[in-house]
């Protein structure tokens, strides 16, 4: 293991995959990663955004992935796979929001969340896993939300809410059930960002002050402080750390 603190935050030579890369946190997630020295292949459904990604960080992979389709996940397992031998981190970010009124949302649009914020994780953290030899490790992040922990109403949604508490859930079998491969695998839980998927939430004063009134900072979160937790779990920093939720969240669900 590199000498703590400093090298172990080194991720030089390893590659990792972040999904949903192409705008909101999953964009900063991929800068943050290839900053620290990873290879980095990042996925997402809209190739010309990518494309930017890859013109403004060198050596980034762009790879059009629609993530609820088990054809791209095994194209993007396997040219990531076949980069310097393997992947070693693997972001699971890629998601979508969804209505806030449980009375009008549809059996249609409720398994459509569950099916790309937990499913398509899920069946691409495993033919991660399967592709990976006994003896390498690697580090598994899927990421939650406050919505998953606490209840946001009347901001968030049922089929959100189901989604992202399961992604939670799913991350602590599966550390549990990998861990003794040396896979570690930990949730990151955000608070609110101001992102494609929040729009409108900091622009209105009204849902913007429920934010400052309801985070212990007062405020709601700031571009880039998400990555720093990001790149701990990701990288040997957190080697003893498995099967964790970490919230990164202003304060929000500790009141």
């Amino acid at each position: 293991m590199s000498d703590f603190p400093f090298d172990a935050f080194d991720l030089t030579g390893r590659v990792a995959v972040v999904t949903g890369a192409s705008a909101g946190l999953g964009n900063g997630f991929a800068r943050t990663l290839a900053g620290a020295g990873a290879t980095v292949v990042a996925a997402a459904r809209r190739k010309s955004r990518l494309e930017k990604l890859a013109a403004d960080v060198p050596g980034l992979v762009p790879v059009e992935c629609d993530v609820t389709r088990a054809d791209d996940r095994e194209r993007l397992i396997a040219t990531a796979s076949a980069i310097n031998g393997g992947i070693d981190v693997l972001v699971n970010n890629a998601g979508m929001a969804g209505p806030p009124d449980a009375l009008t949302e549809t059996a249609e649009e409720f398994g459509a969340i569950i099916d790309l914020n937990l499913t398509a994780g899920f069946r691409l953290a495993v033919e991660m896993v399967k592709s990976l030899p006994e003896d390498r490790a690697a580090s598994i992040i899927n990421i939650s939300s406050v919505v998953g922990l606490v209840s946001t109403a009347p901001i968030g949604g049922a089929g959100y809410a189901a989604s992202k508490a399961a992604v939670i859930g799913i991350t602590r079998e599966l550390a549990g059930q990998w861990g003794r491969r040396g896979i570690r695998v930990n949730a990151l839980v955000p608070g609110w960002f101001d992102t494609e998927m929040t729009d409108g939430l900091f622009s209105n004063e009204k849902s913007a002050g429920w934010v400052r009134r309801n985070t212990m900072l007062g405020r709601g979160g700031r571009e880039g402080e998400v990555d720093g937790a990001l790149l701990f779990l990701a990288s040997d920093a957190s080697s003893y750390v498995t099967g964790n939720a970490l919230a990164v969240d202003g304060g929000w669900t500790a009141r």
